[in-house]
């Protein structure tokens, strides 16, 4: 049986990665659509800046939050000037340490679909008189948009799994920023803690192994609505 407190860790779990995903996801649309269709000066140390939280240890990443967000840091200034408080110690700063550890797979998984999809469309859409927005909105964003939702199921079971940077940042405190993998890693440390951690991994699995089986699902379900526009698109131009 789980009890309340691990239900509780669950219920804080997924609530940061939905949060995470949620409130990153403009931003790495954005992003992944500079990425894929724009060419400017400084490009590939933007993009190596974007993926820069995959490579670096995640300790070091929420030292740097830490470092920004703290009451003193350029960025917790301006939040507590704005709230009159701090995301230190919060479930808000769990968040923003699983978006920023999510948001490189989601600017990945959203790049490749928007490259995917074929520039001719959108001309086909201008030579139609469609202007540049509606082109976007009525061509690239809805077959991009397979890319979007594997993007944000990966970006939400790496929220989920997020550990290193998160208790970092904001450390482990019970109901607030205790999330799955911080729950397991203090249960590990208690004596008589081995059935509740199983317990816990098991549901870890299954989340993860439930976002990673979507997440394909969606991407090759895309590849084939893309490769029938393709056609349909070729048959036109042709």
């Amino acid at each position: 049986m789980i009890s309340d407190a691990e239900w509780q860790v669950v219920a804080l779990s997924l609530r940061v990665g939905l949060v995470a995903v949620g409130a990153t996801l403009p931003l790495a649309y954005a992003l992944a659509w500079l990425l894929a269709r724009r060419e400017f000066p400084g490009k590939l140390l933007l993009d190596g800046a974007i993926h820069l939280p995959l490579v670096v240890p995640p300790v070091v990443t929420g030292w740097l939050l830490l470092l920004a967000f703290a009451p003193a840091g350029p960025l917790g200034r301006i939040i507590e000037a704005i709230t009159g408080g701090t995301v230190l110690f919060r479930w808000t700063g769990a968040a923003i340490a699983a978006g920023v550890m999510a948001l490189p797979l989601m600017v990945r998984a959203m790049r490749l679909g928007i490259e995917a999809v074929d520039v001719r469309m959108e001309g086909v859409a201008r030579t139609l008189g469609a202007g540049r927005w509606r082109s976007f909105s009525r061509v690239t964003l809805p077959l991009s948009l397979p890319g979007i939702l594997a993007g944000v199921v990966l970006g939400f079971a790496r929220a989920l799994g997020e550990f290193g940077a998160t208790i970092t940042f904001v450390s482990n405190v019970p109901g607030e920023t205790r999330t799955l993998p911080i729950a397991i890693y203090s249960l590990l440390q208690t004596p008589g803690g081995e059935g509740a951690v199983l317990r816990l991994a098991i549901i870890s699995v299954v989340l993860s192994l439930g976002a990673l089986v979507m997440s394909e699902w969606i991407a090759r379900r895309g590849s084939r609505n893309r490769n029938a526009a393709m056609q349909r698109t070729g048959s036109v131009t042709g």
